[in-house]
């Protein structure tokens, strides 16, 4: 069942009860933007427009002026005229949230994708989350097992830490992302597919959902043929879901697909909307946009609970300095940059370890461990910038300490680095080889 039979099913069942009334009617339509009267509805309402054909099509509150209200249709090719009704449903504030999401694959609005019944839920969360005092936040204070061995020893992640990850196209990033579902030590893990292409969202969750841990994955699936503001919603209900287990004392692993096609969705209603853009094409909306979201995720400032997050951030032709990738680096606790070079050589996870930084390990590593990251860090940059000159054979063995130590240890480096699909390493595992690499 697609997500358009879905939302059709849902609002045909909507029953119109007597105290709903007739609260406003279209007077405008210029393909993206229903204009309609100037009913009280906050942005972010959901509306039911009832077209020509006596279909009900679901619409959000986008803006709103002394003149209209703007919305949205969160459908495609509605067939609308001057005078459609219009009804104010829901302020679109809270999610039905509970356990019983776990394990299913859910839209935007919470229906189910995976062909299971799924009664409403009990609780509620607010969509956009609750604001935490900074100050009470807790620190990030201990290593999370994401068993991915270059990871784990030289850019380990702290538990409650938000990080990026930034890639080109066809370089193992949703290998990367399948292996930290599986391998993660996490109580719960949400996955936000959030505008690829329906083909990977259906792989993807077709090898999630089958082995020992899919009863502690849950997926909010927005493929990139859905409306803007769907899209813009399903990362924001992935947040919330996590935020959710969070206040139960849950630590939490929260992996967005991805963070650049949520700007994309969000730089779509800011222009349709009359937003100016500014960085190359971006308005300023979707700058602010990141760190909202970014920033609900860490450690709680109530409870125990934590939400570990990965972003990953698509780089257009590699462009490592694109507005989204800027901003997210900014205001990430650090990211993983995965090297096209590394992927054409076969080495996987195709991580570049010399541009790669995790902001949060220095304080939460052991000092022999640091030392020795550091000492592998060095090793293999100065391979890196002198490999030209070596492929020449301008390089004469005992001019240069480092290097030399390099050279000699090269092939064990790349054997280090590299990772089988489906081997999960354990932290202390990968703390002892990194170890052994050097001290033997």
């Amino acid at each position: 069942m697609n997500f358009t039979s879905i939302i059709s099913e849902k609002i045909n069942n909507i029953s119109v009860e007597k105290n709903i009334i007739h609260i406003g009617e279209v007077k405008k339509f210029d393909g993206n933007i229903v204009y309609t009267d100037p009913f009280p509805a906050p942005i972010g309402s959901l509306c039911l427009i009832h077209d020509c054909h006596k279909n009900k099509i679901m619409s959000e509150v986008i803006s709103f002026d002394e003149k209209y209200n703007m919305l949205a249709v969160l459908g495609q090719n509605p067939n609308l005229i001057i005078g459609c009704k219009v009804q104010l449903i829901d302020d679109g504030k809270n999610i039905n949230i509970d356990e019983r999401i776990l394990g299913r694959i859910t839209d935007a609005f919470g229906n189910p994708l995976d062909d299971k019944p799924l009664d409403k839920m009990k609780e509620e969360w607010p969509l956009m989350g609750k604001s935490m005092n900074p100050l009470k936040r807790k620190p990030v204070t201990k290593p999370l097992d994401v068993g991915i061995k270059i990871i784990n020893s030289l850019l380990t992640v702290g538990q409650g830490q938000r990080l990026g990850i930034i890639a080109g196209s066809g370089v193992g990033k949703s290998i990367l992302i399948k292996m930290m579902c599986q391998f993660t030590n996490a109580d719960v893990v949400v996955l936000g597919l959030i505008g690829e292409r329906a083909r990977e969202v259906g792989v993807m969750v077709q090898s999630l959902f089958n082995n020992e841990n899919e009863n502690n994955i849950t997926v909010v699936a927005v493929p990139a043929d859905q409306s803007p503001l769907l899209r813009v919603r399903g990362a924001n209900r992935a947040t919330a879901i996590a935020e959710y287990f969070r206040s139960k004392n849950k630590n939490v692993l929260l992996i967005m697909d991805s963070l650049t096609r949520i700007a994309h969705a969000k730089r779509e209603i800011g222009l349709s909307l009359g937003e100016q853009p500014t960085s190359k094409g971006y308005p300023s909306s979707v700058i602010s946009m990141i760190p909202n979201l970014i920033e609900r995720t860490g450690n709680s400032d109530t409870t125990n609970g934590s939400i570990t997050a990965f972003y990953t951030v698509l780089a257009d032709a590699d462009d490592h300095n694109d507005p989204v990738v800027d901003t997210a680096r900014a205001i990430l606790d650090g990211h993983i940059l995965l090297s096209r070079n590394n992927a054409q050589m076969g080495i996987y996870p195709a991580v570049d370890i010399t541009n790669s930084v995790s902001r949060v390990m220095n304080e939460i590593i052991k000092q022999d461990h640091l030392e020795i990251a550091q000492k592998f860090r060095a090793h293999v940059s100065s391979y890196i910038e002198n490999k030209d000159l070596m492929m020449m054979g301008g390089y004469v063995q005992g001019k240069d300490t480092l290097l030399d130590e390099a050279i000699t240890l090269w092939p064990k480096i790349i054997d280090f680095i590299s990772q089988k699909e489906n081997e999960k390493i354990n932290y202390s595992e990968c703390i002892s080889k990194l170890l052994k690499l050097y001290n033997g």
